[in-house]
């Protein structure tokens, strides 16, 4: 495309491409917008530089005046977007860039690709936070997915409320706090659980958290505390009837003194798993699979699309896919979220052209990511997370529900 553009002539027409999802998962009530900072990260170091294009010209991909352009490739236009950790509902423009055609087309899968991915994880990392309500989620999905996605799972899914993650390089890259427990394989180690126990406590301290599920849970409680004593941190569970086992452990914990030592359950936990032990005495939630794998949906389902361009005449134009179940709604969006006197959404209202009219009540989504090629937004991780608090808080009660249903607030457009 970029070739041809650039041959023909309509390479530098003002364009704006916006990234937008046409409906959620099954189930899903809203979905949670993550991997802007990554994105924004990946931007600034976007070029071609001579290994690249030293492929494209063997493999004869371009020709020459297409790769004279890339080799000076460098993003000057303007970067609109959600606040990271904000909700989004079908059609909501996520993501708006202002380029001309060949600076922005060149983004597509830079784009898709970290927002799919953050946005479906954080999607469903939302959830299970929900769901979960004030006990603590652990991510612990590093071995369940590729090695450089285990690291940004674990930042969406603390900017969706997760406490922790056992990804070190999370901890190190983006500041997650990390946290972990020691695996079968260790108390398999030694001669006896006994053994096992002892050595953990004496590396880690009294308030560590043993695994109790290797052989025989009753009689791994009674030694987790004989050995660390009634001020033991905490136990994992990762196995049988989780309800039925924390209910006899806390039992178990109680009868021995041990009162304020917390059990964490793991075990391919999901929202809905979460949701029925919030019956049981569970301190904490450790979830791997279904986390990094979006809980059913591994992708959000977002499409980069132009919307509009600037036609020969110099004017602007919106323009919109009109294929069958792929629609598209043309021109340069605004966005805010209609809100009633008490501060709880109703709408994402989506002006086409012009701004949506604020009633007083209501709040405006779209914020400046980079203007003129230039970073403008710097929000931290802790921002984000904050963002994402606050806007799940002011949705109808329902979009906790667990049940399959409509997205929470219907999509209303103006023009």
């Amino acid at each position: 495309m970029l070739s041809a553009a650039l041959k023909d002539g309509t390479a530098h027409r003002r364009s704006v491409f916006e990234t937008f999802g046409r409906r959620l998962p099954d189930c899903r009530r809203y979905g949670v917008v993550a991997g802007t900072g990554r994105l924004l990260d990946a931007l600034a170091d976007f070029r071609f530089g001579d290994a690249e294009l030293a492929d494209l010209r063997e493999r004869g991909v371009v020709d020459e005046p297409t790769l004279d352009w890339l080799a000076d490739y460098r993003f000057t236009g303007n970067i609109w977007g959600y606040a990271e950790g904000d909700v989004y509902f079908p059609g909501s423009p996520m993501l708006i860039v202002e380029s001309t055609f060949a600076e922005g087309v060149v983004l597509e899968t830079l784009v898709l690709s970290i927002l799919n991915h953050d946005s479906a994880i954080a999607s469903a990392a939302s959830r299970m936070t929900a769901a979960a309500e004030d006990r603590p989620c652990i991510e612990m999905g590093s071995r369940r997915t590729h090695e450089d996605a285990a690291v940004a799972a674990a930042r969406a899914a603390y900017i969706a409320g997760f406490a922790t993650t056992s990804n070190l390089e999370a901890g190190r890259r983006y500041g997650v706090p990390t946290t972990g427990t020691s695996a079968h394989s260790f108390t398999l180690l030694h001669d006896d659980e006994r053994a096992a126990f002892a050595s953990q406590v004496d590396a880690l301290g009294v308030g560590t958290t043993l695994l109790v599920d290797t052989y025989d849970v009753t009689n791994a409680v009674k030694l987790a505390v004989e050995v660390a004593g009634p001020e033991l941190g905490g136990v994992r569970l990762d196995s049988g009837d989780l309800l039925q086992q924390a209910r006899e452990v806390r039992a178990q914990l109680d009868s021995l003194g041990a009162t304020k030592t917390k059990i964490v359950v793991t075990s391919d936990l999901d929202e809905f798993a979460i949701a029925a032990l919030q019956a049981g005495p569970v301190d904490g939630y450790g979830v791997g699979t279904q986390l990094v794998t979006g809980s059913g949906a591994p992708t959000a389902g977002l499409v980069y699309k132009l919307v509009a361009r600037e036609d020969s005449a110099g004017q602007m134009q919106g323009v919109a896919k009109k294929s069958k179940d792929k629609t598209s709604v043309g021109g340069r969006k605004y966005a805010l979220r209609r809100r009633n006197a008490r501060g709880t959404a109703e709408a994402e209202l989506i002006g086409i052209g012009t701004r949506p009219e604020d009633d007083g009540d209501d709040r405006q989504l779209l914020v400046p990511l980079v203007k003129d090629g230039d970073r403008v937004f710097h929000g931290t991780l802790d921002d984000a997370r904050k963002q994402h608090t606050a806007a799940r808080d002011e949705l109808p009660p329902t979009a906790r529900q667990m049940s399959r249903g409509e997205p929470v607030i219907p999509t209303v457009y103006e023009s």
